[in-house]
């Protein structure tokens, strides 16, 4: 057993930013920050395009940055959480530039600013097209310059520690819920350990991976929100998966998709379809820059429209030496598979990309679960509403890690001691349990959890094929859950138990939205509800 004062789950933005405010503000207190994979694996690493943040108040102003988050959100987001990011957001931006991040600058010396889809001001910030790179190696190195944040790379957490698992009775009615710690699988030693932390804070990403193409990296399979699930936590409208418009469209591609940034359309790429037309007008008078639910639909609709696998996106007018200065790695990119984007198009379509909903906190990144707070993409903060505006997702991590930080100053200051502190929590009990026979078991069911969310909960729905989705989740959860109860834990197993709870999720929130909103578009009620309501499971 390993005791922390404050636990970090996720070595993302949301994640470090915490882990650095807290260890700098109490130098005497052990920070613990637990990562599944390598430190720098995570969703921050892949995000390209940049940092959506108002300084430049002579051009911009917080006012169109809230109403540009509110017209994307399409009536669902919380408008103090909107106000709060947007005008917090500078200051923290100006932190992580003072930690070592550089983002791009003019000859004069002021930021280059680019323009994404629902943006009505140049308000993007970025360092090349690996912004979110740059972003987490300063804050690496400036979390190794703290002595008392201890890093544990290669954990996966199985499960979050509550009064449960003292053998009291807990459901979605129990009002104090409490988060004791956790149980975690250490992949060095294949054991299972406990740690308890007096605050334990949730940055674990997203969920990509429930599709079986996807802009996330291998380790985001929703494993936060899950667990927070497990423990009878509130869960807010997962049914909002983002799909990014322009994933590089490869043949039989599967699995992490290379992203193409939707600031190349800010900058002026074009869309078009098999007969090269730039169909983009037809769908809305933004063109290539509305937002991205609807230029995902528009892809969708042409794609099925004119029986192809992929659109394009034109580049072709472009000056070469600006394309390759903003975006190096995707002109690389595209060159290593045979694309030489100033004489050919590339070839893209539509990768789920961001879960807009997740672990339901409120402005202070508090969970349902005491002592638990979440930051990041499984946070639903209230900021994206029924569809994120681009960019917003770098902002609203550093704005909320700092939250959660004030949050747990204040809390720490004045805690009263745990109705469980002195319990003495259980080893993890593997009694009855072997090595499973065929591996094909899991794998085989990941690939049908993937299939079966790509087909029937995508972009486009309707009521049958949720329902058919339904009693397919239902059947493999079911199976998963005998294995999980029979077999030795892997990483493996478990994330096929966590993205079977999170596709589950996504296909009962979309269920009872009884509406198309946003992100949730169901050919069976096209039109938007009058009643504008958050799923809260």
């Amino acid at each position: 057993m390993r005791q922390t004062d404050f636990l970090v789950i996720g070595s993302g933005i949301a994640g470090l930013t915490y882990a650095l405010k807290v260890a700098h503000h109490f130098p005497d207190k052990k920070v613990l920050v637990m990562t599944k994979a390598a430190a720098d694996e995570t969703n921050t690493k892949y995000a390209q395009g940049g940092i959506a943040v108002v300084n430049d108040m002579e051009h911009d102003s917080f006012e169109k940055h809230i109403e540009d988050t509110l017209i994307a959100g399409d009536g669902l987001c919380n408008e103090k959480v909107v106000e709060i990011v947007v005008k917090e957001g500078p200051e923290r931006v100006q932190e992580i530039i003072d930690w070592g991040a550089r983002f791009d600058k003019e000859s004069d010396g002021d930021y280059k600013r680019g323009k994404e889809g629902g943006h009505s001001e140049f308000r993007i910030l970025h360092h090349k097209d690996v912004t979110g790179r740059e972003m987490e190696r300063a804050l690496i190195d400036a979390v190794n310059k703290q002595s008392n944040i201890e890093f544990i790379k290669h954990c996966f957490v199985v499960d979050i520690i509550t009064q449960h698992h003292l053998g009291y009775l807990v459901t979605k009615a129990t009002p104090d819920i409490e988060c004791l710690g956790v149980y975690v699988l250490n992949l060095e030693n294949n054991k299972i350990e406990k740690i308890i932390a007096g605050t334990t804070l949730l940055a674990t990403g997203g969920n990509g991976q429930v599709y079986r193409t996807t802009t996330n990296p291998s380790i985001a399979t929703g494993d936060g929100v899950a667990m927070v699930y497990r423990a009878k936590g509130r869960i807010e409208n997962m049914e909002f998966i983002q799909f990014h418009p322009t994933a590089l469209y490869e043949p039989g591609m599967r699995g992490q998709a290379f992203l193409i940034t939707e600031a190349v359309r800010g900058d002026g790429g074009i869309l078009r379809n098999k007969d090269g037309e730039a169909f983009m007008e037809k769908y809305d008078a933004r063109k290539d820059l509305a937002p991205r639910d609807i230029v995902a639909r528009a892809i969708d609709s042409e794609m099925k429209r004119t029986g192809t696998e992929h659109v394009w996106l034109d580049c072709r007018h472009f000056s070469k030496e600006k394309f390759v200065e903003h975006f190096p790695n995707i002109y690389e990119k595209c060159l290593s598979i045979g694309i030489d984007i100033t004489k050919q198009m590339i070839p893209v379509s539509p990768a789920a990309h961001y879960s807009c909903g997740g672990i339901k906190t409120d402005e202070w990144g508090r969970s349902s679960i005491k002592n638990l707070y979440a930051a990041g993409e499984c946070a639903s903060t209230g900021l994206h509403g029924a569809n994120r505006l681009a960019s917003n997702s770098l902002l609203e991590a550093m704005v909320f890690a700092h939250r959660c930080f004030s949050d747990v100053v204040k809390e720490f200051e004045n805690k009263t001691s745990s109705a469980f502190a002195n319990a003495q929590i259980p080893d993890w009990d593997a009694k009855g349990t072997t090595e499973p026979k065929e591996m094909i078991l899991i794998t085989q069911s990941l690939k049908e959890v993937q299939q079966v969310m790509s087909d029937y909960v995508g972009i486009v729905r309707n009521d049958v094929r949720l329902q058919r989705a339904m009693r397919r989740l239902d059947l493999l959860w079911e199976e998963t859950e005998k294995l999980y109860e029979s077999s030795s834990i892997s990483p493996q197993l478990l994330e096929l138990r966590n993205l079977t709870t999170v596709g589950y999720l996504i296909v009962k929130g979309a269920g009872f939205r009884k509406e198309s909103r946003g992100l949730h578009y169901n050919t069976d009620y096209p039109e938007k509800s009058a009643l504008v309501q958050n799923i809260v499971l």
